[in-house]
């Protein structure tokens, strides 16, 4: 297994142990966790494209590990009461929905990239979560400046979710027959 797909495997083995370290109040350790599982996940595309590393394990593997990240945290922030449902529902729908595409693409033998407005709504979730993760939002001096940040980042985050699907979908309806 080269180094890429190693990274991409320490990523999805440092999920559960951030998921038990927010959800018991460990938020510094939990917030480091997540924070090098977000680096990894940089890291293993440029050194498997830098040194011609990618493998169909890390092709298939990779965006798994960067949605299971993903839904960890939000689905961490609403057992937590710090994100409404409906906007993780919306988030993990659309990752799922890329997901598909990727799949009957795949199989006519399409191989299609993250796009711009995608790329944009990781990097924006990521900070969103990075951010969320100590609940700042809990210090009484800064609580309600804190609160307002938050709820900028995840609607930010759900916009982008949003523009990026439609904008994926419009540019690859030819994956589905044109039929859109």
């Amino acid at each position: 297994m080269n180094l890429p797909n190693k990274l991409t495997v320490l990523r999805v083995i440092m999920i559960p142990f951030f998921v038990f370290f927010y959800l018991t109040g460990n938020v510094l350790i939990a917030d480091i966790l997540f924070i090098v599982a977000s680096l990894t996940d940089m890291l293993d595309g440029k050194i498997a494209r830098k040194y011609n590393l990618v493998t169909n394990f890390g092709k298939f593997m990779d965006p798994l590990a960067d949605k299971l990240l993903v839904a960890a945290a939000l689905i961490c922030f609403v057992e937590l009461r710090r994100i409404p449902a409906w906007i993780v529902l919306i988030i993990i729908s659309r990752e799922f929905i890329i997901s598909g595409f990727r799949l009957v693409a795949a199989e006519g033998g399409k191989v299609i990239a993250a796009g711009y407005w995608g790329k944009i709504k990781t990097a924006v979730t990521m900070v969103t979560i990075i951010f969320m993760i100590p609940n700042f939002g809990g210090v009484a001096a800064t609580s309600h400046t804190i609160y307002i940040i938050e709820q900028i980042l995840v609607y930010a985050s759900l916009i982008l979710t949003i523009i990026s699907l439609i904008d994926y979908l419009v540019k690859n309806k030819e994956v589905l027959g044109g039929e859109m």
